[in-house]
């Protein structure tokens, strides 16, 4: 109990003060908006005195001198005019401010996954951060507009109607003042309560995300294997579990904001207005007195209701900011260069694995000692049995999880005196599964470089990808939606060819890239993969063995070691893992 009161003050202090750090670049907007509304609030305190003067002065003394009446009828008419205005440029002022700030934390958020390491994707579903990016953000959002503001408008207005029915009344004033210890017991009450309820509601929220996403992405999948309903009744699942968490939030708001609030307000007004029932046994009461007082009580309550109900949207902004900000402080980056003082550059592609151990969750391990050497120009490629380590192998190359142990060179160079830049602009990687991006087949092909319209086509043509190109109606600025789904596999593939071709890296790595590919239309790019690999360091993952028998250095690996190296022919004479899995491969080419 007392962890969860320590981490309700650091969220209720520490991320509170966090937030208001991003309006500071705004603080003359903050600041105009408060002044307009304090002028708004004090136009909206003085209407009832207006109207008192006009009952007790006036209306009950049926004594109506017109222009003394029409000055406070314009004088009336003026503040409304006053409050009215004002509460609308307020709102426009606060809106500006809450906009900006949540542009640039959305953006910040955004970044910062940027540079997130894959492990954390690995563990972390995306509709979950997709959630934190949009829903939670959203939230912090309602905190600049529907929360602080009124917070601030409402305590205004609150002071300055106690100053005005200390004007009228000091005995009757002092009990709204008692009651203000109490709001605030109920207020501190709500918030412990509610901080969980939000929190699993939040939690709810990014799981009712994942598997929506999760269910969207699999979409083909579902339906060929008939799981719809499966689908639709773990949704169901997920959807109710959601559904809970908001009706626990629903039943508390319903039971301690303005019920409670709304039974001292009654309470309290059967006792002013028996107060003034007994004074008026003995003297004469003013019936102006008695309607601003009123009046004044109903506003009193009025603005402690708000605040108890823009309670709700503050803990929800709160729990919503500590997921933001939880994802913002997230140690978990991709590795980058350890020295930023050298600057080596990829000339010519020698990579040497030294020793290399790897584990992702630091206890099982996945690669031990692992020991090549690539030459300039030379193809190695990685074969075996699926979980025998050859992609983490990849990975490791391309820096996307740091090794425990050992050492990688890249020309003589440890891996770590990279920077990212250099490493993924000489270094080409092409996986199983093609991924295109909203956008024409030209920006595809680019993807964020400096191209022009003839190196495009030149890698295109180089891939062999332009045979199709040319036959769509707008040729190179085809728009591709939805991950190029119009497309056969083949020819996204060939397009996430000419993607890597057209940055002329010095190392290509393939992810058996030709696995997706049909055999027609894996030898017609042979002799594109050739010549990509012609003067370059190939790195090359193979499940067809007969895509590799060129290569010039093949390793074996079988549960995170290498237990074979040769060429082809020289792991067919050792007659091992290889040749069996070589003799299996031919045997079911001649049963099909």
């Amino acid at each position: 109990m007392q962890e969860t009161e320590n981490y309700l003050y650091t969220v209720g202090k520490g991320v509170l003060r966090r937030l208001l750090r991003y309006a500071k670049p705004h603080t003359r907007l903050v600041a105009l908006g408060l002044c307009v509304l304090m002028v708004a609030t004090l136009a909206d305190v003085v209407g009832p005195l207006l109207m008192k003067t006009f009952i007790d002065k006036y209306l009950a003394p049926r004594h109506f001198p017109t222009g003394q009446i029409v000055f406070l009828a314009i004088s009336y008419i003026l503040l409304q005019w006053i409050t009215a205005s004002g509460n609308y440029t307020q709102m426009l002022l606060f809106q500006r401010v809450s906009q900006n700030v949540i542009q640039k934390l959305r953006v910040e958020v955004f970044t910062k996954v940027q540079h997130l390491s894959v492990s954390f994707f690995d563990r972390t579903p995306a509709g979950s951060l997709i959630s934190r990016i949009t829903n939670d953000t959203q939230a912090i959002e309602d905190l600049f507009t529907s929360a602080l503001a009124p917070f601030v408008q409402n305590g205004v207005l609150t002071i300055g109607i106690l100053i005005s029915m200390f004007a009228l009344n000091v005995r009757l004033a002092l009990i709204c003042v008692i009651l203000i210890p109490l709001f605030l017991c109920l207020m501190t009450l709500y918030r412990k309560l509610s901080f969980r309820v939000f929190h699993l509601a939040r939690h709810r929220l990014g799981e009712l995300n994942a598997s929506l996403n999760e269910s969207l992405q699999g979409m083909y999948l579902i339906q060929a294997m008939r799981q719809q309903h499966r689908l639709i009744r773990q949704f169901s699942e997920v959807n109710n579990a959601y559904k809970r968490a908001r009706l626990r939030n629903i039943k508390l708001n319903g039971m301690m904001l303005r019920p409670l609030v709304d039974i001292v307000y009654y309470a309290t007004l059967i006792l002013v207005i028996a107060f003034f029932g007994f004074r008026a046994l003995d003297s004469v009461i003013d019936i102006g007195v008695i309607y601003a007082f009123v009046n004044y009580l109903e506003r009193f309550f009025e603005p402690i209701n708000t605040i108890m109900e823009r309670l709700n949207i503050l803990q929800q902004a709160l729990v919503g900011s500590d997921r933001v900000f939880r994802l913002l402080d997230e140690t978990d980056t991709a590795p980058v260069a350890s020295n930023s003082d050298k600057q080596p550059v990829v000339e010519v592609g020698d990579i040497v694995f030294e020793d290399v151990s790897f584990s992702y969750d630091g206890i099982h391990p996945v690669l031990s000692n692992i020991s090549f050497h690539a030459k300039p120009g030379q193809t190695v490629a990685l074969v075996g049995h699926t979980g025998s380590g050859k992609s983490s192998i990849v990975n490791l190359l391309m820096r996307f999880y740091p090794y425990q142990s050992g050492r990688i060179l890249v020309d003589g160079t440890p891996l770590e005196d990279f920077h990212d830049e250099e490493l993924r602009n000489k270094m080409g990687l092409v996986l199983q599964d093609s991924t295109l991006f909203t956008g024409t087949i030209a920006d595809n092909i680019r993807f964020g470089r400096t191209l022009d319209d003839d190196s495009v086509r030149s890698a295109a043509e180089f891939v062999q990808a332009d045979t199709f190109i040319e036959k769509l109606p707008d040729k190179y600025d085809h728009v591709i939606r939805e991950r190029g789904t119009t497309f056969s596999a083949g020819q996204r593939q060939l397009l996430s060819f000419a993607r890597t071709i057209a940055g002329e890296p010095k190392v290509l790595i393939l992810d058996e890239a030709t696995a997706s590919i049909d055999t027609e239309t894996e030898e017609a790019i042979q002799s594109s993969l050739e010549k990509m690999r012609r003067g370059r360091t190939t790195i090359a993952i193979a499940h067809r063995l007969s895509t590799i028998q060129d290569a010039d250095l093949i390793l074996v690996l079988q549960n995170g070691r290498i237990v074979e190296r040769g060429n082809h022919q020289e792991l067919l004479t050792k007659g091992g893992l290889y040749h069996k899995m070589y003799l299996l491969q031919q045997g079911m080419r001649l049963e099909a």
